[in-house]
Parts: C-alpha cells; sequence; structure tokens
C-alpha cells in the first residue's frame, strides 16, 4: 500500500507537470480504490434499485481527467477530488430526475442507463446536498471535512492530508458538522 500511496503520488506530481500519459498509468493503480469509494455511495440500498458502481466510477474518473490545470499534490487530496466528483455526478442526476418527474422539459444527461436512484433516494440526497451547500457557506472547513469522510471514505489522517489541516480538527470539526446536519435532516443516511 505505501508503494501504491507513492506511485499515485508520483504520478499526480507528473501529471501536475503536464505529463499526458500520468492519467492513463493512474487510472489502473486508483481503480479498485475508486470502485470501493463508490460502492460507499451505494451501500444500504435495495437490490433492484442499485446506483451501478461501475458507471458511477466512469462518471467521476471523466471529471477528475478534465481537471488539467489542477496543481496535483497527493493521493489524499486525488481522493478527495474523487469523492467530491462522484457527489456532483449523483447530484446532477437526482436533479435531472426531479425535473423530468415534475415536467421540467429538461432533457437527460448522458449518463448510463442503468445509474439509478428511486424517487426517494434522490430527494434524500437534494435535501442533504441542499443541507450541505448552507454548511458550506458556514464553514467550508467543516463542508470539506464531510466530503472527505462521508463522501470520501477518508481516514481522519488522509482528510487532514488532503486540507492541510491537523487530525485534531478534523475530528472536531466532523463532529460538529454532523450535529449540524443530524439539526438540519432530522434523518441522516447511514454512516454520517
Amino acid at each position: 500500500m505505501a508503494d501504491d500511496a507513492s506511485d499515485v503520488t508520483q504520478l499526480l506530481l507528473d501529471l501536475g507537470e503536464g505529463d499526458p500519459e500520468a492519467m492513463d498509468r493512474l487510472l489502473p493503480i486508483v481503480y479498485d480504490e475508486l470502485h470501493r469509494l463508490a460502492h460507499r455511495h451505494r451501500r444500504g440500498e435495495r437490490p433492484d434499485h442499485t446506483l451501478n458502481t461501475t458507471a458511477l466510477v466512469h462518471e467521476a474518473y471523466l471529471k477528475l481527467v478534465r481537471l488539467d490545470r489542477l496543481q496535483w499534490q497527493n493521493r489524499a487530496q486525488f481522493f478527495a477530488l474523487a469523492a467530491q466528483a462522484m457527489r456532483r455526478v449523483l447530484i446532477t442526476y437526482a436533479e435531472r430526475r426531479r425535473a423530468q418527474k415534475r415536467g421540467g422539459g429538461v432533457h437527460p444527461i448522458p449518463l448510463d442507463e442503468n445509474l439509478l436512484l428511486t424517487n426517494q433516494q434522490s430527494e434524500e440526497l437534494l435535501a442533504l446536498d441542499e443541507a450541505l451547500e448552507r454548511l458550506k457557506a458556514m464553514s467550508e472547513r467543516q463542508h470539506g471535512v464531510v466530503e472527505c469522510r462521508f463522501f470520501g471514505g477518508l481516514s481522519v489522517e488522509e482528510t487532514a492530508a488532503a486540507l492541510g489541516i491537523s487530525p485534531a480538527t478534523v475530528k472536531r470539526d466532523w463532529a460538529l458538522a454532523r450535529a449540524w446536519l443530524n439539526r438540519e435532516l432530522r434523518t441522516l443516511p447511514d454512516g454520517l
């Protein structure tokens, strides 16, 4: 794992220096971890209404590939941004689903047809996203901690590295953000 972490960091540095082949070498190393991260997003759902994990990984990876002007720093930053990309894919899908349901005349987005959310899951995801945007307005750091910990599945130490803060600050912000979101939403998805 230590070798994989250093390989990922080196490939990200190469990518930041303009090596066009670095992203192609990076995918095989990070694919399994991205897949586990996407699987976290679909955990606890009914078997007939699951998110297609592979489609979510691919959509998020496509978003990451487009971040060609980003100065990549390390593995933790990469996975924090991957979690954020997966969240954005899911939110976009849920928003489009809501618009279609209400006759909004919005054309379907080009996501894999197997990426499914129930109406209730879409509404819950949108409510969580709205609460997270309110949290971001109050504290961008706490918002970042939630994205890394909940959506990214990063450890306290990985979150600290990704955000450039201490592990103690991550723990404190995680506890405060969870309490605030709990009050805002009254019920939270499993694991938050």
